[in-house]
């Protein structure tokens, strides 16, 4: 035990903390989701608006989130934040909600979506390819490809730093080349001047595009409209803070997560922004809207390659979702090992294996993660909790506010970029976000609300008794007392 490292080793430098972000974020959903955001807007100007709108919040967030990544650096990122902000309570609903459903929910569903195009390249792999049927459930080539992907990437990751990081940069490295090579030729070789104008003739004209026409909005509804439109641009910019997790290996976190955050989430929304400039320049807003199962990169593939771009599209979110999953699979372990050495999670979890990684934190996130992909209900359950995602969000950039009037003494190498106008920018703009979807999209929003909600009985149940103990049994070995043990 005398070898068991006790601490991470900080192996991390710019670039790899720069890709832990960017290749977070870019899974799928640059492929897809632009779809469902022009029958909700259909015209080119909203759908642009949308993804810049999410672009400025996110980079708005990530210059916010520098200063407190600065201030503790260390894991655990946006979990401390919070408990150091509000109290353990608070943290604890993060690391909760980030356990159940938010980053293996994720990881489940940047899994299947690995399978489901790599089922293009091999048709074995199809979802259609049942391998067996257990009565209450199918076991499909599909849902067995993304746990042996997930089970795969885990085990990579329990080795050491060094070869999640090889992985991580690597595979972003190469996603991005890939987007920048697919985004030039459309531009230059696929581009169609009558259909560039003809998308951009109602440039800014606001209605639901369905297969038997337009329908236009009427009074606030457009306000839903535009939300429920963000829902897909803010899913697909999501993960970024998951660089804050791993602070304590990186190497010199109070300069480098803070810049990491911002040339990550930078270079994000120039490439999404672009992406859709290229989908609006090789088809008409009609075949972006109802492309065959919302796949829009494939689509504009088609145009761009003829018949093998369906291949090369395929290979792309192949690689793209390989370390998309990586990086979230490495970050969020680091958050449930920091809440068992708060006493807020299994305790057994609260070691670092000879690799000095936490190893059976991530062997639990890699259980859960697989009977999500089984269940088949992780896509509803990120439905759910992007309006929770954004709640935490909230929170945690009023946190700033709270941290700088509670411990103005705390040492602040990075200060939030625009404090307190960005900040309040974006504690307004995704409040309001926040009660638009509870208007018009309660179907997706009080679940994931009652979600966070069921995280308070267990809190006091098991996880607040479970602190007493510890915090008791670390005042006693202070004082060299035997501990006296706690009345259930």
């Amino acid at each position: 035990m005398s070898d068991q490292p006790t601490s991470f080793k900080r192996s991390f430098g710019l670039l790899d903390a720069t890709m832990i972000v960017a290749g977070s974020m870019i899974g799928s959903g640059i492929f897809i989701v632009s779809a469902d955001i022009v029958r909700n807007v259909s015209s080119a100007g909203w759908l642009t608006l949308v993804w810049l709108l999410a672009g400025i919040l996110t980079l708005t967030a990530a210059l916010s989130y520098g200063e407190l990544s600065a201030m503790f650096p260390k894991a655990g990122g946006q979990y401390v934040y919070l408990k150091e902000a509000f109290n353990p309570l608070v943290g604890f609903l993060y690391g909760w909600s980030f356990f159940t459903v938010i980053q293996t929910g994720t990881i489940a569903a940047v899994g299947v979506a690995f399978a489901k195009f790599a089922a293009y390249i091999f048709p074995v792999l199809s979802e259609k390819n049942v391998l067996a049927n257990l009565g209450f459930m199918q076991l499909t080539a599909a849902q067995l490809t993304s746990v042996l992907l997930v089970v795969l990437l885990t085990y990579i990751n329990t080795l050491g730093v060094k070869e999640g990081k090889l992985i991580q940069t690597t595979f972003t490295l190469t996603k991005i080349a890939a987007l920048f090579g697919l985004i030039i030729f459309g531009l230059l070789l696929a581009a169609r001047k009558d259909v560039w104008q003809a998308n951009w003739q109602t440039a800014f004209t606001l209605q639901q595009l369905k297969p038997e026409g337009l329908v236009p909005y009427a009074g606030l509804a457009i306000l839903g409209g535009i939300a429920g439109s963000m829902v897909g641009t803010l899913f697909s910019s999501d993960s970024w803070h998951n660089v804050t997790f791993i602070a304590g290996e990186i190497k010199r976190p109070e300069r480098n997560i803070g810049l990491a955050l911002f040339l990550g989430t930078l270079l994000v929304t120039i490439i999404y922004v672009s992406t859709n400039m290229m989908f609006l320049s090789v088809m008409p807003l009609q075949e972006i809207a109802f492309a065959d199962s919302d796949r829009v990169g494939v689509a504009a593939s088609i145009h761009i390659f003829g018949s093998v771009g369906t291949y090369i599209i395929a290979a792309l979110i192949m690689v793209s979702t390989f370390g998309c999953n990586n990086g979230l699979i490495l970050a969020g372990a680091r958050v449930y090992y920091t809440m068992a050495t708060d006493g807020l999670f299994f305790k057994q979890l609260a070691v670092l294996n000879k690799n000095a990684v936490p190893s059976k934190a991530l062997w639990l996130q890699c259980v859960w993660a697989c009977l999500l992909c089984l269940s088949g209900k992780y896509g509803q359950l990120l439905d759910y909790v992007i309006f929770v995602v954004l709640i935490f969000y909230i929170l945690t950039i009023i946190g700033i506010f709270r941290l700088r009037k509670k411990r103005p003494d705390l040492p602040r190498p990075y200060k939030a970029f625009g404090y307190p106008v960005l900040p309040l920018f974006y504690i307004v703009s995704a409040t309001v976000i926040c009660l638009a979807l509870l208007a018009y999209k309660p179907m997706f929003t009080w679940p994931g609300l009652g979600l966070v909600l069921l995280g308070i009985p267990v809190y006091y149940l098991v996880w607040g008794k479970q602190r007493n103990r510890t915090a008791q049994e670390s005042q006693a070995a202070a004082q060299e007392l035997p501990v006296t043990a706690q009345a259930d």
